[in-house]
């Protein structure tokens, strides 16, 4: 960890200070133990700035997939209602002040150096007094930017926050918090080398989150983690409501016939019918639209409709017409983002199998019979080979590359080799695969291959997605429109 002693006077010197600490965001390997991620050290700091987490009501949301766009969800919600909402998410696509939201709006370079210059002091005496205690590591990276987010929402005095973690939820610094709510969106198998290697192991840690008395919502089907979930529920006496027990929700999405072979067709908005029943009340609502593509969504939209519903039962202005404004306008980027038609090019964010399947069941469904080129790069704690066994099939080129901003990328060279092995053993002989060394030439190969009946699609990680977009953008952004 490299200590910014030089005081907090503009963005450059707010930034040497942050990315000077131990950032696990940027690591290849973390240890997932209390050394590294424990709540008293982020306890400790909240304690130093007269506990900001303490100063208004939160809705704290956890999951393997599907957290970033429930929280953007219930966020959306919770401004429709009028009421004034933060929303903290991580990570950033390319600047820290968007993991800092205040109805809708980034943090500005100025708060945020305000911000810093406040935290500066504190970590400072924090670092010191680790050092004397023979512990080197001070507040991290992650532990700084929650209790920044923490002092804004403070500052903006927001009715609500809505808080995604970080990794995990046990250990999250996110976990100081006081919620009126919980969400666990999903359990699948990621970030497996911290979190366990087992779909059981993963929810204990998830379900961290819960405190006593606290209601829970969650996503989670599968027998072996949602045993987990409702066990740790039962013990913290936290009332649970369950997707497929409690309500549940049918997907539908607005693509006429017509249209389905067209490439420059890049969306119709879609929806979902919401049923719920909870306390022997049966509740409806039907063709509640959804700005968020796909019938994953749908999932996460019927978890944060299902926690709407239980925060309105605790006095929350949250009724269906609020929920139907919120559910339409929400915004998430690169969750599956089409940034131009004719090529169509979508940007997404997955990056583990169960992301992967999302994204094909959206693709294929809205695209069929259209030639498709992917863009691929990941990180080197990924299931590359089930991913990769997911895609090739539906390409006819495949460009590997890797983002250059984060030490964690995997080597493009591996990636091909997997590839190449797994092309061989499918029999895909119509697929072509390519390597080039960053998202810029990535993309200009791109530029030579398709017309504008071509489906482009950039995944593989957030990271990627972060430095490919600007390239991507060339193309000119479309508004995607309801029909």
């Amino acid at each position: 960890m490299t200590v910014q002693r030089r005081p907090i006077r503009d963005y450059q010197s707010a930034a040497e200070f942050l990315f000077g600490r131990i950032n696990y965001e940027r690591t290849r390997r973390i240890s997932y133990r209390s050394r590294n991620f424990r709540l008293d050290r982020m306890r400790e700091l909240a304690a130093r700035l007269d506990h900001p987490e303490r100063a208004f009501p939160a809705v704290h949301i956890t999951g393997t997939k599907g957290k970033g766009s429930t929280a953007a969800m219930a966020a959306s919600v919770l401004g429709a209602a009028g009421y004034r909402t933060g929303l903290y998410t991580s990570p950033h696509l390319h600047r820290l002040e968007e993991r800092f939201v205040v109805d809708g709006q980034p943090c500005d370079e100025a708060t945020l150096v305000s911000l810093l210059s406040r935290l500066q002091g504190p970590v400072l005496d924090m670092d010191a007094e680790a050092l004397r205690a023979g512990d080197r590591l001070g507040p991290t990276y992650f532990e700084i930017t929650t209790a920044a987010a923490l002092l804004y929402f403070r500052d903006r005095q927001v009715d609500a926050a809505v808080l995604e973690v970080g990794l995990g939820g046990r250990l999250d610094s996110t976990n100081i918090c006081h919620p009126v709510l919980s969400i666990i969106t999903s359990i699948s198998l990621d970030h497996t080398r911290q979190l366990g290697q087992t779909l059981a192991a993963i929810a204990r840690e998830k379900a961290g989150i819960i405190k006593p008395g606290v209601p829970v919502v969650t996503g989670v089907t599968a027998p072996e983690p949602f045993g987990v979930i409702a066990e740790i529920a039962g013990h913290q006496h936290a009332e649970l409501l369950a997707l497929g027990r409690d309500f549940t929700f049918d997907y539908w999405s607005e693509l006429p016939a017509a249209d389905r072979n067209d490439a420059r067709v890049s969306s119709r908005c879609g929806g979902l019918d919401y049923r719920e029943e909870v306390d022997g009340q049966r509740v409806e609502f039907s063709r509640v639209p959804l700005s968020l593509l796909g019938r994953h969504q749908a999932a996460n939209a019927s978890v944060a409709i299902a926690a709407c519903r239980r925060l309105s039962r605790q006095g929350w202005r949250l009724d269906e017409t609020t929920i139907r404004a919120g559910m339409a306008r929400a915004h998430c980027p690169a969750r599956i983002e089409i940034l131009s038609q004719a090529p169509t090019i979508i940007l997404d964010t997955a990056h583990n199998p169960a992301s992967i399947a999302a994204l094909m069941e959206l693709i294929l469904e809205r695209f069929p019979g259209v030639p498709r080129v992917l863009v691929f790069a990941t990180s080197t704690d990924k299931d590359a080979p089930t991913m990769l066994q997911q895609l090739l099939p539906h390409f006819t080129h495949v460009v590997f590359t890797r983002y250059l901003n984060n030490p964690r990328a995997m080597d493009p060279d591996q990636l091909l080799a997997q590839a190449q092995s797994i092309q061989q053993s499918l029999g895909l002989t119509q697929l072509t695969l390519h390597l080039r060394p960053s998202p810029e030439t990535a993309w200009r190969l791109v530029e030579s291959l398709v017309t504008p009946a071509h489906l482009v699609c950039i995944t593989g990680s957030f990271f990627l997605a972060a430095e490919a977009r600007q390239y991507a953008e060339s193309f000119g952004r479309l508004p995607l429109a309801c029909t």
